[in-house]
């Protein structure tokens, strides 16, 4: 054992530390599936920043100190309430907001979010199928990003008014009619931030052809 460390004692150092780095400051996260759609596409992988809200004990969710507040409109990494699935979603209501959703329409503390002008996509489903969808760009406040309605798929499109509690932030993917986000799953307490993803670190069409989505490389989030 001695011997293994003399040997090796700087390639497991660096394994060490870049584990270190990796569960402390900053991360990358795949992202699977299409519920952030078209904000964030299947094969992407995005780049976590782990200390934008807290700064934690390395693999607990006992933060030390808070650096930063979040903000509506961030991109957040996370892990589910409801089973601890890793999630990444869009925050829409910071705690003590007011949240309500009427007939697809964002209501946040009584304020409508407003609407640019629908463009009719076809959502791809696999490589043989998809689907008709709207997508749009949602104003709310001083932020703006795009979100995709899939108006043939069931879903919540509409929720009564509720209070986001202290300590707990709104989450909502930008395709909302197929993410099984806060309508589902609740509130998400701030433990449970990973972090803030900001860029893409690369993107492959896994579902397609595998081929590199060139212009996605190095992109920043909105």
């Amino acid at each position: 054992m001695k011997k293994l460390w003399v040997e090796n004692r700087g390639f497991i150092l660096f394994l060490f530390l870049f584990g270190l780095f990796r569960t402390a400051i900053a991360d990358w996260s795949p992202i699977p599936s299409g519920s952030m759609r078209p904000s964030l596409l299947e094969g992407d992988m995005v780049l976590v920043n782990r200390v934008a809200y807290d700064l934690k004990i390395p693999l607990t969710d006992i933060a030390l100190t808070r650096i930063d507040e979040p903000r509506r409109g961030d991109i957040v990494v996370f892990f589910s309430p409801k089973d601890g699935t890793r999630l990444i979603k869009r925050l829409v209501a910071l705690p003590g907001d007011t949240v309500q959703m009427r007939k697809g329409v964002l209501i946040i503390n009584g304020e409508a979010a407003q609407y640019s002008e629908g463009v009719q996509v076809q959502e791809p489903l696999d490589g043989a199928t998809s689907l008709p969808a709207l997508r749009l760009r949602e104003h709310l406040g001083e932020r703006d990003h795009a979100v995709q309605w899939l108006p043939s798929v069931p879903s919540l499109r509409s929720m009564p008014a509720f209070r986001v509690p202290e300590g707990h932030y709104w989450m909502m993917g930008d395709n909302r009619d197929n993410s099984a986000d806060s309508r589902y799953i609740g509130p998400v307490p701030r433990h449970l931030l990973v972090g803030r993803a900001h860029h893409l670190v690369l993107s492959v069409a896994f579902k397609e052809n595998w081929l590199p989505r060139w212009e996605r490389f190095g992109m920043p989030l909105s």
